[in-house]
């Protein structure tokens, strides 16, 4: 626990999911992040990490979704209202990014209508940034929501109306 700033970011456990989801679903009926069923969150379990206050109580959670050998996306970022302003989101941020650097990453993805936050931590919108046409090939193969948007494919645009593709160079 930082004594500092009164919670602390670790890896996400299966007894976190539940509390993910009501971290989330505020921002689902807002219509800032898709909704998911709670097995796609049993499932993507390793990748999130969450912050927790003194008490244990889940403050802020933020997954790590590897696409394609140099590049992640950051996914499913939330912080509880509460806690909003207190550097939670940029914590969950910092960690995400560490564990990207670990993986071998370069670049980090995310599509958001938050832009300022993800502006503040280093992104820019990628506009029309493309990858290499035969990583393209590659990637148009797979069945995740999260690389068809990356990839800004039509059959996903009416989920993602409004939202800002954001692009970050790690070192």
């Amino acid at each position: 626990m930082n004594l500092e700033t009164g919670y602390t970011v670790r890896r996400a456990r299966t007894s976190d999911v539940p509390g993910i989801e009501a971290l989330v679903e505020p921002l689902v009926q807002q219509r800032i992040l898709l909704g998911k069923d709670r097995v796609v969150f049993y499932e993507a379990v390793q990748e999130f990490r969450v912050a927790v206050d003194a008490s244990g109580a889940l403050i802020g959670c933020g997954a790590l979704h590897v696409m394609w050998e140099d590049l992640g996306e950051v996914r499913t970022l939330a912080v509880d209202a509460k806690w909003l302003g207190r550097g939670v989101g940029y914590a969950i941020m910092q960690r995400l990014e560490a564990d990207a650097q670990g993986l071998g990453l370069s670049r980090l993805f995310c599509l958001t209508f938050e832009v300022g936050f993800f502006a503040r931590n280093g992104f820019s919108d990628m506009g029309t940034e493309t990858v290499d046409p035969a990583v393209y090939a590659e990637l148009v193969r797979s069945p995740d929501e999260g690389v068809a948007e990356f990839l800004d494919l039509a059959r996903v645009k009416p989920n993602t109306l409004g939202n800002t593709r954001m692009v970050k160079r790690l070192n």
